[in-house]
């Protein structure tokens, strides 16, 4: 037996033990569309072959239909086959259909209907419509009154998620709700969360639920002007704050840290200016911006040089910093503007030589010191002369004089440097 659309027959084929010559088939069929029923007979010797209904009511009886339902058609009669097919089915159509043969002693064999329910609707509800970043949302999807109960998958882009399923039967139908919670992030907003329903009776059934996520401001500062790495003295500063957020900043402001802002400078919404820049005007300003989420901030650091400066430091530039330990996740800090990289490394040459030139210096001023302590002391020697031998009379008297005051000599002392 067969079934119209894309879910036909089972393909189970009942078959009765040897000496039966019928032959039937299990159908499978989508509730609404078209099932075939056949009763084939092997081995035919002409004999009455009749078909009839749950209620053993008899809807052909060789090829003719006794049964007032006229949803059931002939579609083939022959002495080895009675073939019919069933319109419009429903689930009161399900049950066992039987085929007799009317051979001595008779036979009979039955088939089985059954009748798949695709769920009616399907829907996501969620917990609430618009969520804050970092909070969790839940999102529920429900299949209805189908059969057999469905089976819900949830996904997210290329992701499968994984939600609490819940099975409730009324009747003959099953409805099915499916649970997921989710914890949400910035880049989800506008995301879409599928639910998909796995049932023998549709295909690519889905729907779809938006994410709908508020998070604070993302504040940047651009640099328009000055070009070049170098701010100088009389240059032009032209600051942008640049700010993204959900729902859109309304309040976005300039602050110089620690000091007041400078009479000459201009600030006009999200935009700072200073025509000619002068050393007065070093400092970190700081550009504000918040929403009812909450507020977030980014920190640019001016240092104006001389007109012949050609190297600037490496606190020149910009920094984004957090104003709360919360918006550590989310503060980005950026990077010093372009062309700092090269004066860094030029400052960090300066700094390697001149530490290097210190030591040399050191050592030399070393080796100077120990070679002056170690000529000092390298040693002393005495020289004794006899008093009187330049007046004696001859050699013996020098000799006994030198002998009798060498005890009186002085002690003489030379030092070599």
């Amino acid at each position: 037996m067969k079934g119209s659309g894309p879910y036909p027959s089972s393909g189970h084929i009942n078959s009765p033990g040897d000496g039966q010559n019928l032959v039937t088939e299990d159908v499978t069929v989508v509730e609404g569309e078209v099932a075939t029923i056949s009763c084939k007979v092997r081995n035919s010797d002409d004999s009455v072959i009749q078909l009839l209904n749950p209620n053993r009511q008899t809807i052909y009886f060789r090829d003719f239909r006794p049964l007032k339902d006229s949803r059931f058609q002939l579609v083939n009669f022959s002495s080895s086959e009675l073939r019919v097919s069933l319109t419009n089915v429903s689930i009161s159509d399900e049950g066992r259909y039987f085929c007799q043969l009317y051979t001595d002693p008779p036979q009979e064999y039955f088939m089985t209907i059954t009748v798949l329910v695709p769920p009616r609707n399907l829907r996501i509800e969620a917990q609430k419509e618009t969520t804050v970043e970092g909070e969790e949302i839940e999102l529920n999807c429900t299949s209805l009154a189908s059969r057999p109960p469905t089976v819900i998958r949830w996904f997210k882009g290329n992701k499968e998620l994984f939600g609490k399923t819940e099975e409730e039967q009324w009747s003959d139908m099953f409805t099915v709700t499916s649970r997921l919670s989710l914890k949400v992030k910035r880049e989800d907003d506008g995301v879409a969360v599928v639910c998909q329903v796995d049932h023998p009776a549709v295909k690519d059934l889905q729907t779809k639920y938006y994410l709908d996520v508020m998070y604070k401001p993302e504040v940047q500062v651009l640099q328009n002007s000055p070009a070049q790495p170098l701010t100088r003295e009389g240059d032009l500063l032209d600051l942008l704050c640049q700010v993204k957020g959900k729902p859109e900043p309304t309040d976005v402001s300039w602050l110089r840290v620690d000091d007041e802002m400078p009479q000459h400078v201009i600030v006009s919404g999200s935009n700072l200016h200073i025509n000619s820049l002068n050393k007065s005007d070093n400092g970190t300003y700081r550009c504000k911006a918040s929403n009812e989420v909450g507020m977030s901030f980014s920190d640019y650091t001016l240092y104006v040089y001389d007109t012949t400066a050609t190297t600037e430091p490496a606190v020149h530039g910009f920094t984004q910093l957090p104003n709360s330990a919360e918006e550590l996740d989310y503060g980005d800090l950026s990077d010093s503007r372009a062309g700092e990289e090269s004066a860094i490394t030029a400052v960090d040459h300066a700094v390697i030589g001149g530490v290097v030139a210190v030591v040399v210096f050191a050592m030399l001023c070393l080796l100077i010191i120990l070679g002056r302590y170690f000529a000092r002391h390298k040693g002393t020697y005495f020289t004794h002369e006899a008093k009187g031998a330049d007046d004696a009379a001859d050699a013996d008297t020098a000799i006994i004089n030198a002998e009798g005051g060498q005890n009186n000599s002085e002690e003489k002392k030379e030092y070599f440097i």
